[in-house]
């Protein structure tokens, strides 16, 4: 028996997803994911949107898992001028 687990290394929010608006460098935000999720951390990933955006680097600084469910804490350390597509 093994625990179902996904590895990311981008933050994809949906507007469904408390999709941080606006933008505000060097701001901690909370977000939760279903399921367990494997992210870098203290280092800069991109943040994306529901339609593979990219608009902005994170830094998330702590995970949990609790009940099937993941919880970051991340931090904006650059946003983008202009968002751009990564598909």
């Amino acid at each position: 028996m093994g625990m179902p687990c996904e590895v990311n290394s981008i933050l994809r929010l949906a507007q469904s997803q408390d999709f941080p608006n606006p933008l505000h460098l060097n701001q901690s935000y909370q977000v939760t994911k279903q399921g367990y999720r494997i992210f870098p951390l203290d280092v800069p990933i991109q943040l994306v949107d529901g339609d593979w955006l990219a608009h902005a680097d994170v830094t998330i600084h702590q995970l949990t898992w609790h009940q099937q469910t993941t919880t970051l804490t991340f931090e904006i350390t650059r946003i983008y001028p202009l968002p751009f597509p990564l598909k």
